[in-house]
Formats: structure tokens, sequence, C-alpha cells
């Protein structure tokens, strides 16, 4: 059996260029090659926007017209949602048992999510997500998961249960998994600059953006306050143009020498947003192109056959887990 992948997106709002060079690139190529699973995960999503479900419904037809815009293959990727398959929250409920309150609590993770947060109390659901996350992994025994690199501290905290859990029960029935990053950029800072691009922070480029937006996003990201003048010498480092054109720009040597011209004097930042505008253009013009020959029919057709799949591969899985742990059937 060829190794599978599993990732996941919290269905919040539309798919955006973070998404894209932190998973979706990735997932583009998995596809050909290995069994690969994409979970659209509503159950996580309420964690945080339990006061808002027509949000996450919305957008769970969002995400899967995004997931085909870009390429993503229901013939070669099973596409679910998380709430459609319980065999996950039972494991999540065994999981819990395995992981401290403390163990949460030290997860850099969690701790840069709260900071961004406005919770007034930190709801259970939302703190606990990691296992939640866990379950998922290895309910699919999933050995490769494409993520961006502030999302490895889950990837370890999986593995942690993975082995405690085998130990315990004396099985090898769960297994551990490895992040699989994408090389040229897995983390994509927002428009801001303050913080990674994000729905909630409103500082993202969105798949489905029209191009005059997306221009104008262009035009409003944070470079080197400094560098008032073209011959003004200027920051690369922090300069959020200069960290988008390493992410799209397909010459990686003219954007070194850009950055050494920026940095001596003499290249401006109109310049260099409208260079980095036809690069963007250039990545999304196709796929909003492909996007617009889906419906939201199609996706609800190709998610009823993933999820059917899905609760299959679940069910033999958690008969395994059920078989460790000696938990009695009365069926």
């Amino acid at each position: 059996m060829s190794a599978r992948i599993l990732t996941a997106d919290r269905p919040t709002g539309k798919l955006h260029l973070g998404h894209y060079v932190g998973s979706l690139t990735n997932r583009l190529s998995f596809q050909d090659q290995y069994q690969q699973y994409v979970m659209i995960a509503d159950v996580q999503a309420l964690t945080d926007y339990w006061e808002d479900p027509d949000l996450i419904i919305k957008s769970i037809y969002e995400v899967g017209l995004d997931y085909l815009s870009v390429g993503l293959d229901p013939l070669k990727t099973t596409f679910f949602v998380q709430s459609q398959i319980p065999q996950l929250f039972e494991l999540t409920t065994y999981f819990s048992n395995l992981v401290s309150k403390s163990r949460l609590e030290r997860n850099p993770t969690i701790k840069a999510e709260l900071e961004q947060k406005s919770f007034g109390s930190v709801p259970m659901g939302f703190f606990s997500y990691p296992i939640s996350q866990a379950a998922d992994i290895t309910l699919f025994k999933a050995t490769l998961v494409p993520v961006g690199e502030d999302q490895q501290p889950l990837l370890e905290l999986t593995n942690e249960i993975v082995r405690k859990f085998n130990h315990l029960y004396q099985t090898g029935c769960l297994l551990e998994c490895q992040a699989v990053l994408n090389q040229r950029c897995s983390r994509l800072i927002g428009i801001c600059g303050q913080h990674k691009a994000s729905k909630s922070l409103g500082n993202a480029i969105f798949l489905s953006d029209p191009l005059p937006i997306v221009k104008e996003k262009v035009f409003q990201m944070y470079t080197d306050p400094n560098h008032i003048r073209v011959s003004d010498p200027g920051k690369v480092e922090g300069n959020v143009v200069f960290a988008y054109l390493d992410a799209f720009h397909p010459n990686s040597q003219e954007v070194v020498q850009w950055k050494q011209e920026y940095e001596k004097g003499g290249l401006g930042d109109v310049y260099l947003k409208n260079i980095l505008y036809k690069d963007l253009t250039d990545l999304l013009e196709p796929i909003q192109e492909r996007r617009q020959r889906f419906t939201v029919k199609d996706v609800k057709e190709i998610l009823y056959q993933g999820c059917s799949v899905a609760r299959t591969v679940a069910n033999t899985a958690i008969q395994e887990v059920r078989q460790a742990m000696k938990i009695l059937s009365f069926e």
C-alpha cells in the first residue's frame, strides 16, 4: 500500500495564497503519487465560530470550489467533511485520556493562536483541538501531512499520542506521521507584515479575489517605511513584497538581484509591486477560470461520494482501535 496523505482546511471562508503555498501545491503533486485524503474540518471550525454555523456551511462549498479550481482531482483525491465521520469523534474521546492539560498549554501553536483570538474564556473545544487533529490523522493512517511550519508542533503531539497508545495497549495499529513542508515557502506573511496570512485577520489575498482587488492588496503591502525615495537604501527583512516575490516569482535569481539593488538604493516599491501583481495575475487567472466550470451542486456530489469512501476507511481503523483497547462489542 502506498503512503497515505491527510490534510485539512477549516471552512471559515475561501482559501487564500497562504493555503496555496502552505499545502495546496504539495497536494497537487502528491495526488499522483499517494493515497490522498483532504478533509473539510467543519467541526474544528465550530471551536471558535460556534455562533455562526451558516458561515461554516457556506464555506464548505467555497472551499470545495477552491480545491477544484487549483486542480485537485476527486478521482485522485478523496474529499470529505469531518462531521460526517463519527469514528473521528470516538477516537478523539479515547485520545483525550492520553494527553494532559499542561501538555496542551505548552503547545506553541495553541499559544500563538490564542494570542490572536478574543475569547473571554477559552472554549474547551478550541483548547483541545490538537487531540481531535491527532485523531483525524491517525484514523486514516496518514504517514505524510503537508502543513505550514507553524503546524509542526501539532504533529509532534500526534506522534506522542501514537507512541503512548501503541505502548499502553501493546499494538501497532496506529502509525506515526511526518510533516511535509513546501521547500520554497511554507508560511506566507499577511499583507500587513505583522502576522501570517489569515482569513480571520483579513490580511490575505484569496484565490478567488477579483484581479482589481488583488492589485489593491498588493499596493497595500507593508514595505520599508523609511524607503521614501527610490534612491534611499531599503530593508528587505520584514518587507512583505519580497516575501511574496520569494514565493511566487518564477526566477529566484532575479529576486536575489532585486534585493541587492533595493538594499543599496535605486529600486522603487511601485516597480516591485507591479512585478508582483503580474506574477499573481499569471497564477490566479487560470485558477479563477477553472473555478467557473464548477457549481455548488458539483461540490455536493463530490463530497457525498468522498464521505462514503472515508466512512468505510474510518470504520476499518476504529475496529482495530477497539480491539486493541479490548472494548466490548454488543452488535
